[in-house]
């Protein structure tokens, strides 16, 4: 309810603090679906964990400690085989980035 609230009020700037990390993968599929759509034409800040709900945005910004480490995009990170790499590979093969 509170995602569709923020969507319908139209805003430039959308910010997303794990929107879907509560929710089962199926259904997550289904509204990330939709919010890649809402996306278009705004800027949108998205906090996850889960790395499968951001490996389509235009930037990716990996924070450790508290300082960033890394940006770029999917691809890019995944090439520089570096900590976003490391996290999406470990999640991918425990399977936890599914839960």
């Amino acid at each position: 309810v509170c995602l569709a609230r923020a969507i319908l009020a139209d805003p430039a700037i959308l910010i997303l603090d794990e929107a879907t990390a509560n929710i089962d993968t199926n259904t997550e599929r289904i509204i990330q679906q939709s919010l890649d759509k809402v996306a278009r034409g705004r800027t949108c800040i998205i906090i996850a964990h889960r790395l499968s709900t951001i490996t389509n945005v235009d930037r990716i910004i990996v924070l450790e400690h508290g300082n960033i480490v890394e940006t770029g995009n999917h691809r890019e990170l995944m090439a520089q085989k570096g900590v976003y790499y490391n996290m999406f590979e470990t999640l991918s093969r425990t399977g936890e980035d599914e839960e």
